[in-house]
């Protein structure tokens, strides 16, 4: 390895490697927003997804373009699924043609990440390195589980770029963002507005969706307008939601792109999910958020500013199937892991964070 957190010279051009989830994409804003401020006349282009390019186009933030890149098996996509060599190919002889001068792999390990990258033949080449992984030029030990914002800060240390201000809110939300919310769910004078977010791509991590209806009841007791949101691929969980509760809630599943989650998420008073993409956008903006948490789950995911955050933490690392530790290694079934976690407990949390936020309206 050589020298970290050395500002290289002359820098026009800096690519990071990030194709994932929203989640994900919001762990790296930190460093996202580390390497603008300490780059402020390079233009920073985020090599990611189609989501990437739809939710960030026209969006100012540290994000200037967004390099949407083909399926590549162990980057971005399933290691056993299909590959175009002739896409890869050739969309590695674009990014050489940018002459990047920073490249930062910010996806894993590096096993199939790291030698994708080099491909590229930036000046200088950081990131994460796993023992079985080809090193880059500046490169660390990938760990695991680790926050995830800080291990990507400090990824972004190794092209010189230390921690800096991060704004806050660290998502910018549009005009475009507002009106999609509004049209779908048109805004009420003197609000209180509360989403929750049942699903999550990992079943594990899903409280049951009967608890989700009687904290929503509890939440409609205490004043709140409410709305639970999901994918369209969600839409039974959220209708069992919905139609477990003996108050009016409105359902939102597939109702909403991502930006215009954005702007539901800046009219809530409170968020309250299960630990997926929607609760981390409602803490990169600034919104008040009670997060269900599985374990590795909230050290991997605790925010830089913990206070937005309320977290309800299950400790079970046992499938109650099997019995098998799932720390180390994920067993075949998808039992609830957040089950332990009591109604009491979040409602607890939930009306805590609904009294401070009207204490704070009536400053």
């Amino acid at each position: 390895m050589t020298a970290r957190y050395t500002q290289l010279e002359d820098v026009r051009r800096i690519a990071v490697l990030r194709p994932n989830a929203v989640g994900d994409f919001v762990f790296a804003l930190p460093a996202l927003h580390a390497l603008k401020h300490r780059y402020p006349e390079a233009e920073l282009v985020l090599i990611g997804k189609a989501w990437h390019r739809t939710f960030l186009e026209g969006r100012p933030g540290p994000v200037d373009r967004v390099v949407e890149m083909p399926a590549v098996p162990g980057v971005g996509a399933p290691l056993d699924s299909p590959a175009d060599l002739r896409a890869i190919g050739e969309f590695i002889e674009r990014m050489r043609a940018e002459r990047f001068d920073l490249a930062l792999q910010m996806f894993g390990g590096g096993l199939y990440s790291n030698p994708f990258l080099l491909g590229w033949q930036a000046r200088l080449s950081v990131g994460a390195r796993a023992p079985d992984a080809p090193g880059l030029d500046r490169w660390l030990p990938y760990r695991e589980p680790v926050n995830r914002r800080l291990a990507l800060l400090e990824i972004a240390g190794l092209a010189g770029a230390g921690p800096g201000p991060l704004p806050m809110p660290e998502l910018v939300v549009t005009e475009a963002d507002r009106h999609e919310a509004a049209s779908c769910l048109p805004p009420v004078n003197g609000e209180r507005l509360v989403i929750l977010q049942p699903g999550s791509t990992d079943p594990r991590r899903c409280w049951p969706a009967e608890r989700f209806a009687l904290l929503g009841d509890i939440l409609v007791e205490q004043g709140a307008q409410l709305a639970v949101n999901g994918s369209l691929a969600e839409a039974g969980l959220v209708e069992a939601v919905v139609g477990g509760m003996r108050h009016r809630a409105t359902a939102l599943a597939g109702g909403l792109g991502l930006g215009g989650l954005c702007g539901l998420i800046e009219r809530a008073a409170l968020v309250v999910s299960n630990d997926t993409g929607p609760l981390h956008l409602a803490l990169a903006l600034g919104v008040p958020s009670v997060g269900i948490f599985w374990l590795t789950n909230l050290l991997e995911g605790a925010p830089l500013r913990p206070s937005g955050l309320r977290a309800a933490l299950a400790v079970r690392t046992r499938c109650p199937v099997c019995g098998q530790d799932n720390l180390a290694r994920r067993c075949e079934h998808d039992p609830s892991f957040v089950d332990e976690v009591t109604l009491d407990e979040v409602a607890g949390l939930a009306r805590d964070a609904l009294a401070r936020d009207a204490l704070a309206g009536s400053r």
